[in-house]
């Protein structure tokens, strides 16, 4: 990982370097076509969300489905955004955090706090990194989600609610423990909102991942589906052994530590 190894560069934005090819750089653009997503949505469902899951491919593929998940948000109750996305750019065997002060995207840019970050990085319970910022302005998994935060948050005044960008890289069992453990009284405040990014199965010949099924008598579209749907229910079960075990010999599955 290429590493800063100190927050020196707090000052820095991170640019929106994805915008204009997997999203609109245009402000009134984008504006619109995450209004109109959100609003297809419909009404939230249930109690607000203190966590959701959001993919991270370009919005052409993927935009509709994410408003789905940010559709449940209740901005009022939001203080602070931490976003955790897996590593695609380098290997990374922990978390790396940003040492900018603020992601840019055309909507708006996002304030880091910088505060949780320093908190982060004193842990005792695990080691966190400093992103180098060339590796995180070529990682898409964070950015994706910043721009329908700006848009979901729209309403709310600068600076009264944060962003925690966490890169998630391959974790050992021990170590998905150790940083649960870090997490889990961010998670148990309210006031803080969870967005993990991730795609999910990945399948073809790229990602060395074509199991096919022909027995089954459905066509690989469906059997990828149900992949999917065995890795939700696990997550939805709130039993991390079980998911890590589906992860390992049933499905490939992108996304950070449950």
């Amino acid at each position: 990982m290429d590493c800063n190894g100190s927050s020196s560069g707090h000052h820095r934005i991170r640019q929106a370097s994805h915008a204009g090819s997997w999203y609109s750089d245009d402000a009134r653009e984008l504006d619109r076509q995450l209004a109109e997503w959100l609003e297809r949505a419909g009404q939230a469902q249930g109690q607000p969300a203190r966590a959701i899951i959001s993919p991270h491919a370009g919005y052409t593929y993927c935009g509709e489905t994410a408003a789905y998940a940010f559709k449940q948000i209740v901005p009022d109750r939001v203080k602070r955004v931490f976003v955790l996305g897996p590593s695609h750019v380098v290997f990374l065997g922990g978390c790396a955090l940003t040492t900018c002060s603020k992601y840019r995207t055309p909507l708006a840019d996002l304030i880091v706090d910088t505060d949780i970050n320093n908190e982060l990085m004193a842990s005792r319970e695990a080691s966190f990194e400093w992103m180098g910022l060339r590796n995180e302005e070529a990682e898409h998994s964070l950015e994706m989600q910043m721009p329908f935060i700006a848009k979901v948050m729209e309403h709310r005044p600068i600076g009264s609610y944060k962003i925690v960008p966490v890169l998630v890289g391959s974790l050992s069992t021990a170590r998905q423990i150790s940083y649960g453990k870090i997490f889990a009284k961010y998670v148990a405040d309210p006031q803080n909102l969870f967005v993990i990014s991730s795609d999910f199965c990945h399948w073809g010949n790229r990602f060395r991942y074509t199991p096919n099924d022909p027995s089954s008598g459905r066509p690989i579209h469906e059997q990828i589906a149900n992949l999917d749907q065995r890795g939700m229910d696990a997550i939805a079960a709130l039993d991390p052994p079980v998911f890590s075990e589906k992860r390992r010999t049933q499905f490939v599955v992108e996304i950070p530590f449950v």
